[in-house]
Parts: C-alpha cells; structure tokens; sequence
C-alpha cells in the first residue's frame, strides 16, 4: 500500500458522486466535506462541516467524518471531543470508539485509549483495523505487550495480505524481544510492499544496520475509512 496522492482537483460533480458514496442523501452537506477530505483538503472540509454540525447535532457520520478530519490536521484534543460526541450517536459503530482511542493514545492517556480500542474490537470483532488499534494502543502504553502481540497476531489472521498488519505484529514481536519473529514478520510486509521505508528501517534496526529514531510521522489523511469497495485504510501512521 503507497501513499495516497491528492487527486488534481474536486469538481460539483465529483464532490456529489462521491457524497452518494458516503452518506444518505439526506446528509449531503456531511457527504460533499467527506470528498473533500478524500480529496485531501482537510481544512475546507472541516469549514464545510462545522456548520452542518451546528445545525444537525445528532448525525453520528457528521461527527466520525469530523473526528477524522481532526486527527489529520493533528488537532487530538477536539478530535476526541467529536469521536466521544460519536460514541454516544451511534454504540454499535466500532469507528468512534476506534478513533478516541487513536487520539487518548497521542495525548497520552493510555488506559482510556486501550478501554477504547478493546469496545471497537467488542461491535466488530472480525475487522482486523480494531485488532491492529489494540496493539498499537498497548504498544504505546509499553505494558502487556504479549497481548499485543496476540492482537497483531489476530489481525494477520483476519487479513493475511496486508502489509500493514505483518509490519506491527513485528513490532509486537521485537517489543518482546523475539527478533528471529520480528524479522521474519517485517520480511513479510516488505514482501508485500517493497517500497515501505519505515519498514524497511525497522528491519535495518533489527539487523544493526541503522538507528532507531524517535520523531513522529505524519499521520495519513483517511483514518478509519470505511468503504466497501476498497480495502480498509491503515489505522496507524508507521512510526520508524
């Protein structure tokens, strides 16, 4: 899986087609800021989505869509304020639930970000996005990291041709100190995607070939997207 590229620009038509995709019709203004998010404008879409929020309060989309947008533009304080006004929207969605954790782990406070993650997993136990969340979530919070890596483990076996997911059961594994598995693991994900630079170094860091280093990634655009035409979008930024 590549980086995803802004597309070169966002037409009415384009904005409609892909708001039908997003919501009901009845929710059109949540739906043209959701193209604009996936056309990576963020900020226009978050202007546009401020006031349709203002006058629908109750729409679950709206506040996902919101949550999602925040987390982009690395605002985590009210990405979580919307992913929590979601959770209370719409309980049997794991996206909400899913999102607050991402946010709870950036600010820090890990025992609510992996309560969080755990309830996604609960709604939707076969998507292996929230087993992957848990993981991340636990890795953060440097405490049971066998879990962890069982969580990882199952998100593997949930989606086998995933890169992504091979790339943080590797993780996992070298939190554990199994690095034999955690160099087969990243093997895999590099397999299925040669072009991974942070994977690539985490294996470089295995071999003792390169350096860990600690600055933070940008995170991707679409957290958390949902669309049943195409695979589920990575959860987590790759940390290096």
């Amino acid at each position: 899986m590549t980086e995803l590229a802004p597309s070169p620009g966002l037409t009415a038509g384009s904005a409609d087609a892909s708001a039908r995709a997003f919501a009901d019709p009845n929710d059109l203004g949540v739906a043209r800021a959701a193209a604009l998010f996936e056309h990576m404008q963020p900020e226009k879409a978050a202007e546009m989505l401020h006031p349709v929020l203002a006058g629908r309060p109750d729409s679950a989309p709206g506040w996902i869509l919101m949550a999602r947008i925040r987390l982009a533009l690395d605002q985590v304080e009210a990405a979580l304020e919307a992913a929590t006004r979601a959770v209370d929207l719409a309980p049997e969605d794991p996206r909400p639930p899913a999102i607050a954790s991402r946010a709870l782990t950036l600010l820090g406070r890990h025992e609510e970000a992996m309560s969080m993650a755990y309830r996604a997993v609960i709604v939707e136990p076969k998507n292996p996005l929230w087993h992957d969340r848990v993981a991340w979530a636990l890795l953060a919070a440097d405490r049971q990291l066998g879990d962890a890596e069982q969580a990882a483990r199952t998100a593997v076996g949930l989606d086998p041709n995933e890169a992504h997911y091979y790339f943080t059961h590797g993780v996992t594994l070298a939190a554990l100190g199994h690095v034999d598995q955690a160099r087969q693991a990243l093997e895999t994900s590099l397999r299925l995607e040669p072009e991974n630079p942070v994977a690539r170094h985490r294996l470089d860091v295995l071999n003792g070939a390169a350096q860990p280093v600690t600055e933070k990634k940008k995170r991707g655009w679409r957290l958390f997207g949902r669309k049943e035409s195409a695979k589920p979008v990575r959860p987590e930024e790759f940390r290096p």
